[in-house]
């Protein structure tokens, strides 16, 4: 029987990756040799100075309809007998659209001009297919052969430095925003943020750092980058986080994602961008009316709980260097179907959150919902995604072109953000 001393002196590089070393207990390092390997991590240089950018992935196909009703558009009504929003239920908005009951939470956001929707937008190529339509958006590059995620590229240009530039929070695997070469890291916590087999007795960061030292670059990037990620978060791990003002965020998925997403934004830990998931928006069947207990109206409820802790969370000082953007693979087919849900469509609405958006109002060149207006039934797309979140790169994150972000692609001219001094 061999001893653990025996054991490990005949670790290598390869054998340490070969055994499972694990980041956040389920993530690992990605581009290197090993099994499970899934965390991507680079170096960039420079300083950033713009916005924080979260981005709230709503994946199944969010129902921008029933989230911001048009309220002011017959034929919504005429498509939804039962499932549409009614009138005298919505708690903001103007004469055409209206808020759905269930993002109360984040009402005294849009009072206060820090909460704001687009709607309908989508994507210049759109499919009904989640896989399809998800990689293409993440991607964001439709015509051309680029291959990386466009938050990635955001990251490029942003000339971020530090292992924490960029995270996706939540997830065993990075989100595909992330592909390419820039710093980021996956992790599903940041308390569960660690290398597998850590110990007093068995150092395995100083052991990864040691054999990496005369690596190639190609090798030892990545693995000195997850060192110095893993010391970066290393203060964060050792306390309780106790959220500010009394924020309480929903026991969910996305609620404790956000709450790790704050505790790096006030850790000062250079975070740029952040990608965030929130599941279960593919409602086929059962989406139901704008009261509680009805799945739509659940799920919003939820989303905008956590949402609404995020702000509170970080305080309006906070809020004010911080634009939180949603995004969703497509939306849903006008008209409901027999089982009291909606297919899968193509027009769609985003919400965007942050000191710098100018709120309280939804922006759109509406199409209208007559027949006549639909593209194959469902809500056309007068604004590319894109556009919008161009706006908020130019204003909010300084950045000046956006070829390299979004090729080909012009930032939308709604006014939606203020432009940093």
């Amino acid at each position: 029987m061999q001893n653990c001393c025996d054991e490990n002196a005949r670790l290598t590089r390869r054998g340490l990756l070969g055994r499972g070393v694990a980041i956040g207990g389920a993530a690992a390092l990605t581009g290197l040799v090993g099994e499970g390997l899934s965390t991507r991590l680079a170096y960039a240089s420079g300083t950033y100075t713009g916005d924080t950018v979260v981005v709230l992935s709503l994946r199944g196909g969010f129902d921008g309809l029933s989230a911001i009703a048009p309220i002011g558009d017959p034929g919504y009504y005429q498509a939804r007998p039962s499932i549409a929003v009614p009138k005298s239920s919505v708690i903001a908005g103007n004469t055409m659209f209206g808020l759905n009951p269930a993002l109360a939470p984040l009402l005294p956001l849009w009072n206060a001009g820090n909460l704001a929707a687009v709607h309908a937008v989508g994507q210049p190529n759109p499919t009904r297919s989640h896989f399809a339509a998800m990689e293409e958006m993440e991607r964001a590059a439709a015509g051309t052969s680029v291959r990386s995620g466009w938050l990635d590229r955001m990251l490029g240009m942003s000339g971020a430095t530090g292992p924490l530039a960029g995270v996706s929070v939540g997830n065993a695997m990075p989100a595909r925003l992330l592909a390419g070469p820039s710093t980021d890291v996956s992790m599903t916590s940041i308390d569960g943020f660690t290398l597998a087999g850590e110990a007093a007795k068995r150092p395995m960061a100083a052991a990864l750092r040691a054999m990496y030292s005369d690596a190639p670059d190609l090798l030892a990037g990545p693995a000195l980058a997850a060192g110095a990620a893993l010391t970066a978060t290393t203060s964060l791990r050792a306390s309780a986080y106790a959220p500010a003002s009394g924020a309480v965020y929903p026991k969910t998925p996305a609620g404790a994602a956000l709450r790790d997403v704050a505790r790096l934004i006030k850790a000062n830990t250079g975070l740029v961008a952040a990608a965030v998931d929130s599941g279960d928006w593919d409602m086929h069947e059962g989406l139901g009316t704008a009261v509680k207990g009805q799945r739509m109206y659940d799920n919003l409820a939820e989303v905008s709980s956590a949402l609404a802790a995020f702000a509170t969370d970080l305080g309006p000082a906070g809020m004010a260097n911080v634009t939180v953007v949603t995004v969703s693979e497509f939306g849903r087919r006008v008209a409901e179907n027999a089982s009291r849900g909606v297919d899968h469509g193509h027009g769609n609405a985003m919400l965007l959150m942050g000191g710098g958006i100018k709120g309280g109002t939804v922006y759109s060149k509406w199409p209208t919902l007559a027949p006549a207006a639909l593209a194959d039934g469902d809500l056309a797309a007068t604004t590319d995604y894109r556009s919008v979140i161009g706006e908020i790169l130019q204003k909010r994150c300084g950045f000046g072109a956006l070829d390299e972000v979004f090729p080909g692609v012009t930032p939308s001219s709604f006014g939606l953000a203020a432009a940093r001094s």
